[in-house]
């Protein structure tokens, strides 16, 4: 903490009080305080108004023009409105008055201003990891489709435009989205998702406009809507296609003036949020038969961007594999030399009907169960193991000395170690139902296996 006063007592004072909670700094004016603010990183900086030379507005000014500016309060005998107004303009945190300074008060409002400029340092900390995350970066691959795709967010993320994403489930469509939005000049507002086709048409109506308190049963009090939450950033609607018409007759008037009602009110609220929607199904068509509102379609097909199927692009499979090798390695806290030449054969080969998420999956479940640092063929699920020519099956190397059921055995019990006994997430790295698993336990004579 950084106290200037010209008035020793007061700052002796100030010290005296403080100096159990900060590493207090003195200053008896603005010159002696400009050379400790550039020599220290203060937190805190308490300074008085009048002082010789240069007064505290000024000094407060220099002093949130450094690289880490710290919480500043400005002390002054001379307290009024329009004092306190003008210096909180001027870059001032808060403003107390010297006559009436309560040292329990100042402690308060200490710990709460540092508090909140604690939470602003972690949302901006946040903000740059999801700039990291969701960059172009994240949508990984060399080949020509992946590069147009690339060119086309960089063209359409600076614009306003309302974009349309096209894929098939599980290929991308949302990093897409979010990468539109990590390099718009809405970036540092809010990003949200909402998967439609996971709610009715009632709790999809609340989910994006809001309700008012009593709007409907269970409304025990006012809900803000995602477009009210993401103004001044973006909105990004999955499954689009999924959407009940009376829903899409709201969402086409917030697209054409920007305006809503809350569920069960009356008042207009406007609302500045980018929408960006995602489909796997073919809407022009749907359009056409009726069963999407016509206009809302041409209102989303303002830019369109497609994202091909993971089969279409098999010469970005070694990339985007070894880039989920490190993120599942690094998170399990394993580490691996890369695959064994006939595993990245496999996936080439194989159809990806669940796309980048579904070789994403598949990739966790042998960085989960793999005891070797290569991982091989052995490590991959049942139904991607390699097949001989004649289509069957091919030969097992314990096949000799253990049979199916043994073998099975073996890998329910290394998914429910690797689960620590949870039969839901043994189920997804196995890749069955939870209900399949349990079958498979019952039989295995009443218990999971040892």
């Amino acid at each position: 903490m950084l106290i200037v006063d010209d008035e020793k007592p007061s700052r002796e004072g100030l010290r005296a009080a403080l100096e159990g909670q900060y590493d207090v700094y003195l200053a008896e004016d603005a010159v002696s305080a400009r050379r400790l603010l550039d020599e220290e990183r203060f937190d805190v900086m308490l300074s008085d108004l009048r002082m010789p030379g240069e007064d505290g507005l000024k000094l407060i000014q220099r002093a949130k023009s450094l690289p880490h500016p710290p919480v500043c309060i400005l002390m002054t005998a001379y307290g009024s409105e329009e004092l306190a107004v003008q210096a909180m303009k001027q870059g001032a945190d808060d403003y107390i008055s010297k006559g009436r300074l309560q040292l329990d008060e100042l402690e308060m409002r200490l710990a709460k201003l540092l508090r909140a400029r604690g939470l602003e340092r972690e949302n901006v900390a946040l903000q740059q990891q999801l700039d990291e995350r969701y960059g172009l970066h994240e949508i990984v691959g060399d080949s020509p489709a992946i590069r147009e795709v690339h060119e086309t967010i960089k063209q359409v993320a600076p614009s306003r435009a309302t974009v349309l994403i096209e894929g098939e489930s599980g290929a991308g469509k949302e990093l897409v989205a979010r990468a539109i939005h990590a390099l718009s000049p809405r970036a540092k507002g809010p990003f949200l998702a909402v998967h439609c086709a996971a709610l009715s048409a009632n709790l999809l109506e609340s989910e994006l406009f809001g309700h008012e308190r009593g709007a409907f049963t269970g409304a025990v009090e006012r809900r803000q809507g995602r477009f009210e939450l993401a103004d001044g950033g973006t909105l990004f609607l999955d499954e689009i296609g999924e959407i009940d018409p009376s829903v899409q007759v709201k969402i086409l008037r917030v697209l054409e003036t920007r305006e809503f009602e809350r569920v069960g009110g009356n008042r207009v609220i406007h609302a500045d949020a980018r929408l960006v929607a995602a489909t796997n199904r073919n809407l022009r068509r749907m359009a056409k038969e009726g069963r999407f509102r016509e206009d809302l379609f041409y209102r989303l097909n303002v830019i369109t961007l497609h994202i091909p199927p993971l089969r279409e692009r098999p010469s970005d499979i070694p990339l985007l594999a070894a880039h989920f090798l490190k993120i599942h390695a690094r998170e399990n806290e394993k580490r691996f030399s890369g695959f064994a030449p006939e595993v990245l054969d496999t996936f080439r080969r194989y159809r990806w009907p669940g796309n980048v998420r579904e070789l994403s999956n598949v990739i966790h479940r042998m960085v989960v169960l793999a005891r070797g640092e290569l991982l091989g063929a052995e490590d991959l699920p049942p139904d991607l193991a390699p097949r001989d020519e004649g289509g069957g099956d091919a030969p097992i190397g314990e096949m000799d000395t253990l049979n199916l059921a043994e073998t099975e055995r073996r890998l329910i019990a290394r998914a429910l170690r690797a689960a620590d006994q949870n039969v839901t997430r043994a189920a997804e790295l196995l890749g069955v139902s939870r209900r399949t698993l349990h079958r498979k336990l019952k039989e295995m004579k009443g218990g999971a296996p040892s």
